[in-house]
């Protein structure tokens, strides 16, 4: 690359990296540490970065700072070295694993993660869409299902309201009570492309009654209607209550991921 620039974005910003992230997503499933799903969910933060690497002012790479891991996808035929030596320089001593992006001298994590994709069926499905009505309970699940999540009604409409608000297609599926059970956000990244799931949760007291694959199915349905070519999800290899979910919807595995590690700190 004769004129590699690395430039942060703000969220208002995000319109041309979700743009090429789009075009360089495949029908099958997403290439590198990146979807333009992945970007979506990330502006659910006011103060969300996005890193772009052009060369000559063309977008080779896009990436963001998951906490200490940089997740990156780069254009087909771009110079994996030069990206891996900027990455390099942007990470910290404490920023020590890389998705997406070879890192030359670095090693592969043990943990792995399986990237698995759905490919459009007919579905029946006990889920519904959620709108600003249903946003509470939709975020009550997130909370619910994830520890440690920091979701909340204001971060929900930041994300619907950020460039890749209309990429999102949600759903909730209640119990015949009518409480929210789970829910599953997808990522549509353009017709003829593979879509993502990206997060999707059930709420601990609802677990086994099937509420998380219908949330799944009816996420994937609504992706397929719009016209995703396929449905991708990343899930640790270690789930394995997860990895059995998204099976039973038909989900297959494309391939195994493993970060890349940085095994000593830089000179």
């Amino acid at each position: 690359m004769s004129s590699l620039a690395r430039h942060l974005v703000t969220p208002a910003e995000t319109d041309p990296a979700l743009r090429t992230l789009s075009e360089w997503t495949p029908a099958d499933a997403p290439a590198g540490g990146l979807h333009p799903g992945d970007v979506g969910w990330h502006l659910r933060f006011d103060d969300a970065a996005v890193l772009l690497w052009t060369d000559d002012a063309a977008p080779v790479a896009v990436g963001y700072l998951d906490s200490s891991v940089l997740r990156v996808t780069a254009a087909p035929g771009a110079d994996p070295g030069a990206l891996a030596a900027d990455a390099e320089r942007l990470l910290d001593p404490g920023d020590a694993w890389v998705d997406g992006l070879p890192m030359p001298g670095w090693e592969r994590e043990q943990d792995s993660w399986l990237v698995m994709s759905w490919a459009p069926r007919p579905v029946s499905s006990r889920a519904g869409p959620v709108d600003a009505a249903d946003a509470a309970d939709r975020v009550l699940v997130q909370r619910s299902a994830f520890e440690k999540s920091t979701f909340t009604v204001e971060r929900w409409h930041t994300m619907k309201q950020s460039p890749a608000g209309g990429m999102a297609v949600e759903a909730l599926v209640r119990t015949p009570a009518g409480a929210p059970a789970a829910a599953a956000t997808g990522w549509f990244a353009g017709v003829g492309r593979c879509g993502l799931l990206e997060p999707v949760g059930t709420h601990p007291d609802h677990r086994g009654h099937g509420y998380g694959r219908d949330a799944v199915l009816g996420a994937c349905a609504a992706l397929a209607d719009r016209g995703a070519s396929a449905v991708a999800v990343v899930t640790p290899s270690a789930n394995t209550a997860a990895v059995a979910l998204y099976r039973s919807a038909g989900f297959t595995v494309v391939r195994e991921n493993r970060d890349w590690v940085r095994t000593h700190a830089p000179l």
